[in-house]
């Protein structure tokens, strides 16, 4: 038996499991395609997003200028281009439409025709004084048997609103000497639309062939003054303006001053409207109509702006502005929008002032010469 050291056994013993060793590391390696030491590297498939397809060649974009706005021209050249009384006035026509309508329907005259009549005038603001007068005239002439049918007693009354408005001046007057300048002052409450008037005035008369100066003589009103310098640079007008708060006679002859330096044709004066303090505005106007008239101005009209809509109320209106200024003339602004065109009838029969304008719209071309003719064809057209 052979004897073996214990230091042998344990040589061989290290010697075995070292060999063991690297024999399991070399298996792992050959099993998983590494290198020793380095873990596996596990392949992934990259995902790739398509490739975006080419887009189509444009043809290059025209260079676009974007042009400013332009302010619309004023409409000078509407002057001529009057509208109708007919197709303008349809709210008061409709008015005595209705009674119109319920007379015609009736087979004879009866004391309803008469209620109707009235009633129609009166909502017309004809006023009751002429109302009354129209209506005494016709029942007369039924009673005498002149009139015997609905037909004919509505031809009658149309024939006598006529009547009662004919046989006026209602012509705009320049009686100035070559020596001195024409004044039209304007007169009226704030509100009637006096300065476009004036402007739309200013338009029409520059259209005629006449030099316009605006003298702008509501100095208590700033806003005024500055929309009369628009309506003087689109008719072509010069402007003649004071200080806020100044003197409105002063303003008024420095215009004609200016005019009679320029060999102006026309001056229009605007002047205030405020009614907080009525006595001082009267005095006020009268102290303007009297400069006004001074060598060399010469006022040839005074017209009375009053707003249709307002109704009855536009009587003591003329009865105060003509005991001041001495109105020559009425404007009735707003007679497209009015069941009131009645006024005329009071306004002529009461003061003696002949309507010479009426407004029918918003642009120049709409303030035309009244015609009473075509006035009462247009309330008997519905």
């Amino acid at each position: 038996m052979i004897a073996v050291d214990t230091q042998d056994i344990l040589l061989i013993l290290i010697a075995v499991v070292l060999v063991f060793g690297i024999g399991v590391v070399l298996l792992n390696r050959r099993g998983r395609g590494g290198s020793p030491g380095v873990p596996p590297v596990v392949s992934r498939p990259i995902e790739r997003e398509p490739a975006p397809e080419p887009e189509p060649e444009l043809a290059p974009r025209p260079e676009v200028h974007d042009e400013p706005e332009q302010e619309p021209e004023p409409e000078i050249e509407s002057v001529d281009e009057a509208p109708s009384f007919r197709s303008r006035m349809g709210k008061a026509a409709a008015v005595l439409a209705g009674a119109f309508g319920g007379v015609r329907a009736r087979s004879g005259i009866t004391d309803d025709t008469w209620d109707d009549l009235e009633e129609a005038l009166l909502r017309a603001d004809v006023g009751l004084g002429v109302t009354t007068s129209l209506l005494d005239g016709l029942r007369e002439r039924v009673s005498n048997k002149e009139i015997s049918s609905p037909d004919e007693l509505l031809d009658a009354l149309r024939g006598e609103m006529v009547g009662r408005l004919a046989g006026a001046d209602r012509g705009l007057h320049r009686t100035a000497s070559d020596d001195q300048v024409d004044v039209w002052l304007f007169v009226g409450v704030n509100g009637v639309g006096k300065t476009t008037t004036i402007g739309k005035v200013s338009a029409q008369q520059t259209a005629a062939g006449l030099s316009v100066v605006l003298a702008a003589g509501d100095t208590f009103r700033a806003a005024a003054a500055e929309q009369l310098g628009t309506w003087a640079e689109r008719s072509g007008a010069e402007l003649v303006r004071g200080a806020e708060g100044g003197d409105p006679s002063s303003v008024v002859f420095d215009g004609v001053q200016r005019a009679k330096s320029r060999g102006a044709n026309l001056v229009l004066g605007d002047t205030a409207g405020r009614l907080q303090n009525k006595s001082n505005l009267m005095d006020e106007l009268r102290k303007v109509r009297r400069v006004a008239d001074r060598d060399p101005g010469h006022v040839s009209e005074v017209l009375l702006v009053i707003d249709a809509t307002t109704g009855q109320n536009g009587l003591s209106q003329a009865r105060e502005f003509t005991e001041a200024a001495g109105v020559t003339g009425v404007v009735l602004t707003k007679l497209d929008g009015s069941a009131k065109g009645g006024i005329v009838f009071a306004i002529e029969t009461e003061f003696g002032i002949p309507v010479k304008l009426v407004g029918l719209g918003e642009t120049i071309g709409d303030l035309v010469p009244f015609d009473p003719d075509e006035f009462v064809g247009a309330l008997f057209s519905s």
